[in-house]
């Protein structure tokens, strides 16, 4: 909501010397969120002045229309000549009133004006259009035309109001009320302890029988409909500058008098309004709900099929506007047009300030997704007592501006309603925020905010009706606390109690962390919402648990409806983004929960607000949750090692991510299995299936390797992109995270190579594990260092393994046969279960 400060300052008497500023944090002590301060003509120097147009000459020979001006601007240059000006805008003519900027001034933008040649001619200022000076949209994208009455060399600076202070107030949901100026103003008067000079506090007629016949058929969805009629509209009045300013300045575009007059009491009241043209309106004005596949055009011209549940204003023919969202074009005010020859501008409306549900004009707003100045207030909550004060300013300004009449008939269809009351205990203030304000205090600040307050110890508060969000003792307690201002309360830090920290499974994940972010990685957080579609993009079979999702019923995005189960759909968009960004040499990380959905679908109960929910709550409501392991996983893309004068670097590879996952393992203290899998994104050839033992059964926790390049092709991502993934709450149940000091043996080590040639779809992990065991406990560590396929001399569909085996005993130096008999007794073992042949 955007409040210009001289526009408030007809509300309340902020002494002279207080700025935008000093008010915005006034508002922000009392808990408005006052996010700038627009300072409008703040580099604005004049002279600016209004001129008249003498004479207008069309220059020939250049590629756009220019014109060659004389402007009378009296004595505002000190000679009383006119003014010679170069102009290329079309929408002015001799005679016209315009705003003529003199050499010597400076426009918004610090835009220096002086005398200079153009065009062949010297142009000595500017005529200007609203842009220029910084105005906002007018509507006419073009020279300012002002009234024919306006005096010549008056200062435009003044007339157009040009200098100002806007503050921009991000109003959240439930204060309604602040989305006028009238509200902002009472929190103003409030903060500075100033009385309001309430803008609707005025004389109303009370209803009779000639107003314009109103049925209201569904009272839950209006509960208060006030028509008023005003006839002989002059069909050339306009708005007045001092009300289109006021309008620019909170962000709106003049249209017309009818409508700027709609927009303005919207503005200054918060209610927002609507105008009919009476003579495009058959027959009684209605509100209902609408028939299933009834249509309207609203007035931004789109045909709208409506829905059984959108409220509706009708006449005979049908609907003929979207209760609190926007008006239809059927009864749209047309404005006078002297370029349109048997227009017929309109001379007759009628006034429509209706009041409707709150939930109703939302959902029409969201279902047609169209959001508008009303259906936002409507949606926040409007006052509805004010509605026959808006429609008494509506008329009274159409009068007073556009010489129309006012009717007799007043129209109000009320529907019964009491006031809503609370009863607080006049301490609970005091006991929510740990500080004594007393029962005066108490009182006085709710009577400050407009409610009625009576009793001693129990205090009955009667709520007023632009404050539908106060609903019971706590919102009572929250106003009293702020504004006795937010920075009073005093600061407690909590204290924990010794002896506590993080757990063991926080410990881990940030060991994980620093792991993977010491091995190069840079950890990057995604949402946690995916599409179901996701789920062909990566390859998934039909059958894959990962398709059973988890659904949200008010989700962020439609697009993107579900829970992950995985966490390579975010880090994939994450790796695509900062590649198509050019950063192109990527290691990205992330730990987080997926989600999946029991077998027996349970709903949560609701958890009791006025006492401590008890274990057996607790558990119901976890019991009907989805189960969230955590997991862990990485990608990878472009040059894993760098080239440069240390050598030629190299590209991220399969390796890389089996590597990322025994990193993991390592932190967890668990042993990992690798051996060839195939599954999803993974490229068939490429990818590692990672395993532990579980309770003595051998358990898939996850794969990595290189993503397939179907995969690659349909996200949109990089060539020979790499990928990780593990489940991390199983890697943490079977590891032990205990230190280990490692064995440090005093006895020398005896090495021995050796080199076997098997098939070449024999895993290399299958060859290690078997010379592991066959090797006995003297084998302290083996390492593959050589792998080579040559047909000529191995035979085709055969490759070498190169070993080197390290054995060592803790107690005494190993021999030369000890050393041998360990090493024949892995490859025979290897020989047994591969068909391993020793290579030479």
């Amino acid at each position: 909501m955007r409040v210009p400060l001289s526009w408030l300052r007809e509300y309340v008497d902020l002494p002279a010397t207080e700025t935008g500023r000093d008010v915005q944090a006034k508002l922000i002590s009392a808990g408005l969120e006052v996010e700038t301060v627009e300072h409008l003509g703040a580099d604005l120097k004049g002279p600016l002045v209004v001129g008249q147009v003498l004479t207008i000459e069309e220059l020939e020979g250049f590629k756009k229309p220019i014109r060659f001006c004389t402007v009378d601007v009296g004595q505002a240059n000190g000679t009383g000549e006119p003014q010679e000006i170069v102009c290329g805008a079309r929408n002015f003519s001799v005679g016209d009133k315009v705003v003529v900027v003199l050499p010597g001034a400076t426009l918004p933008g610090g835009f220096s004006i002086s005398a200079r040649k153009t065009y062949g001619k010297v142009s000595h200022g500017m005529i200007c259009s609203s842009d220029e000076l910084g105005m906002g949209d007018d509507g006419t994208h073009g020279i300012i035309v002002l009234p024919p009455e306006t005096e010549v060399g008056k200062d435009a600076v003044e007339l157009l109001e040009l200098v100002d202070e806007v503050l921009d107030i991000a109003v959240t949901a439930n204060r309604g009320d602040c989305l006028s100026i009238r509200g902002v103003a009472r929190e103003t008067a409030i903060a500075y302890g100033l009385p309001l000079r309430d803008p609707a506090l005025l004389d109303v007629p009370g209803p009779n029988a000639f107003g314009y016949p109103v049925k209201v058929s569904d009272p839950a969805g209006c509960d208060r409909f006030t028509a008023r009629t005003v006839t002989g509209l002059s069909p050339e009045a306009r708005s007045p500058i001092w009300l289109q300013r006021r309008l620019q300045k909170v962000g709106m575009r003049p249209i017309s008098l009818a409508v700027d007059v709609t927009n303005y009491v919207m503005m200054e009241l918060g209610q927002p309004l609507h105008a009919y043209d009476r003579h495009q309106v058959q027959g009684t004005i209605g509100v209902r709900r609408a028939q299933e596949g009834e249509k309207i055009v609203t007035l931004d011209g789109v045909e709208r099929k409506l829905h059984a549940e959108d409220l509706v204003i009708t006449d005979d023919r049908g609907p003929i506007g979207l209760a609190g969202v926007m008006g239809g074009a059927d009864t749209e005010i047309a404005d006078h047009d002297p370029a349109e020859e048997g227009a017929a501008a309109t001379t007759d409306v009628i006034i429509e300030a209706a009041h409707f549900d709150q939930v109703s004009v939302a959902r029409t707003a969201r279902r047609h997704k169209l959001s508008s100045e009303a259906s936002r207030r409507f949606e926040r909550g409007v006052d509805p007592q004010a509605a026959s004060a808006a429609a008494q300013r509506t008329v009274d300004l159409l009068v007073l501006l556009a010489g129309g009449t006012a009717e007799a008939g007043v129209t109000e269809v009320i529907a019964p309603s009491a006031p809503h009351t609370i009863t607080l205990a006049a301490d609970h203030p005091d006991k929510v925020a740990g500080v004594t304000y007393g029962r005066e205090t108490v009182v006085r600040r709710l009577q400050e905010v407009g409610c009625d307050v009576y009793g001693q110890d129990e205090l009955i508060v009667t709520v007023p009706s632009w404050r539908p969000d106060l609903t019971d003792p706590n919102d009572l307690a929250e106003e009293v606390i702020r504004l006795e201002s937010y920075e009073n309360l005093p600061s407690t830090l909590p204290r924990p109690p010794a002896g506590r920290g993080l757990t063991g499974r926080q410990r881990l994940h940030r060991r994980i962390g620093r792991a993977l972010a010491g091995a190069g990685y840079v950890e990057a957080l995604n949402y946690p919402f995916v599409s179901e579609q996701v789920f062909d993009q990566l390859g998934l079979e039909a059958g894959d648990p990962a398709r059973r999702v988890v659904k949200l019923v008010n989700p962020l995005s439609d697009e993107e409806p579900a829970l992950r189960t995985s966490l390579l759909p975010g880090l994939l968009a994450a790796l695509r983004r900062n590649d198509g960004r050019g950063s192109h040499d990527l290691a990205l990380f992330e730990t987080g929960l997926v989600f999946q959905p029991r077998e027996a679908a349970r709903v949560a109960a609701n958890l009791p607000v006025d006492r401590r929910p008890s274990p057996d709550d607790i558990a119901a409501l976890n019991a009907a949750l989805p189960d969230q392991p955590r997991h862990v996983a990485v990608v990878l893309a472009g040059a894993r090692e760098q080239a440069g004068w240390w050598g030629k670097g190299r590209p991220a590879d399969w390796a890389d991510a089996v590597e990322a996952a025994r990193t993991v393992a390592r932190e967890a203290g668990a042993e990992l299995g690798i051996r060839k899998g195939q599954y999803g994104p993974w490229h068939p050839g490429r990818c590692a299936e990672l395993t532990v033992t579980v309770d003595g059964a051998e358990r898939v926790v996850g794969h990595a390797g290189e993503l397939h390049p179907r995969v690659l092709k349909t996200l949109g991502l990089p060539a020979r992109a790499c990928a990780m993934e593990l489940d991390l709450d199983v890697l943490e149940r079977v590891g032990d995270t205990v230190p280990q000091a490692p064995s440090i043996s005093t006895f020398p080590v005896a090495t021995q190579d050796v080199a076997l040639v098997v098939d070449a779809y024999v895993p290399a992990a299958d060859v290690e594990a078997a010379l592991r065991e066959g090797a006995g406990e003297l084998l302290e560590s083996i390492r593959l260092f050589d792998v080579y396929e040559n047909a000529e001399q191995l035979g085709e569909g055969r490759k070498s393994l190169a070993y080197a085996l390290r054995f060592r005993a803790d107690d005494r130096t190993l021999t030369v046969d000890e050393a041998s008999a360990a090493r024949e007794a892995a490859v025979a073992l290897a020989t047994d279960r591969t068909g391993a042949v020793l290579r030479g």
